[in-house]
């Protein structure tokens, strides 16, 4: 006999005070929470079944071909890169809280919603995009799942791959991976109740958000800063270039300089300056920071 785990039944209840929330978005979001490593490694292309899948998806878009206005897969499936101290923030949490964000934070139609329920429970998973690569970066246990019923929804289908941690503990891994050049992004999807529910860190060699972005699906958006260099300070080192995941930064006339097309506004260039010649200043024109509610802190 098929049981659901408690987890999925409150997955389930959660869904049904969501109004108007599609059944296809139901099963969608228990195969993407119960099967991430095959749901991943096919989105990535590194899963032997990968050139199946496009194949019967193709087939159906052919068939059934979206509606005009229908959203677009980044739409529904997205990160919102994020500087460390808003990560800091985001594993800090104390109170249960509800933020809907505009779109000059999150530009995308669906899934902008942090809901945050039990936010003090956190699990650390086995990095999906990782675990599918040949050479992976390691460690592999850097994904942060974040709030119920999440949280237990993975602890309970992939207890080999996943653990319980403290909000401290959280604080050391995104301190880690921060040191180790990788970008911090809140991720949120439709199928996942609509809302935010993961902190992913990610690098540019195994993280598939990142790899699509490049190749044209535009799934993460820019965390409302851009990277500023004082000239005075720059010694031309080159440092901050070997750091940025997104290809941003150059040397030019002996300083580092910044496309602010490319530039993300991560910070992991700033944290890796050893001269303290760069900074995160805001950028309208890349949209609005994710602001935490002080009082849930």
């Amino acid at each position: 006999m098929f049981l659901l785990r408690p987890s999925v039944k409150t997955f389930l209840k959660e869904a049904n005070r969501i109004p108007n929330y599609p059944l296809f978005e139901r099963l969608h979001g228990y195969i993407y929470m119960r099967f991430p490593y095959l749901y991943i490694g096919i989105g990535t292309g590194e899963h032997p079944l990968a050139p199946l899948f496009r194949l019967i998806a193709s087939l159906v878009t052919r068939l059934f071909p979206p509606s005009p206005g229908s959203p677009e897969f980044a739409d529904t499936y997205h990160g919102k890169v994020i500087p460390l101290e808003t990560a800091r923030q985001l594993v800090s949490i104390r109170e249960e809280i509800r933020v809907s964000y505009p779109e000059q934070v999150i530009p995308y139609k669906l899934a902008r919603d942090l809901i945050l329920q039990n936010p003090d429970h956190i699990v650390v998973l086995d990095c999906p995009c990782r675990v599918s690569r040949q050479h992976p970066c390691l460690p592999l246990d850097v994904c942060l799942i974040i709030g119920e019923p999440f949280a237990s929804m993975v602890i309970e289908h992939h207890p080999k791959r996943s653990r319980w941690i403290s909000q401290k503990e959280a604080l050391n891994i995104l301190e880690a991976e921060e040191s180790r050049g990788h970008v911090h992004h809140a991720f949120f999807k439709q199928a996942v109740l609509g809302r935010f529910y993961a902190i992913c860190n990610c690098c540019s060699c195994c993280c598939g958000a990142i790899q699509a972005h490049r190749y044209g699906t535009p799934m993460l958006a820019s965390s409302g800063y851009l990277s500023y260099v004082n000239e005075d300070l720059c010694i031309g080192c080159g440092t901050c270039n070997d750091y940025c995941q997104f290809e941003a930064l150059s040397l030019e006339n002996g300083y580092a300089k910044v496309d602010t097309e490319r530039c993300m506004g991560c910070g992991v260039c700033v944290s890796h300056c050893s001269q303290g010649a760069l900074s995160l200043i805001i950028a309208p024109q890349k949209g609005e920071p994710l602001q935490i509610p002080t009082k849930a802190l």
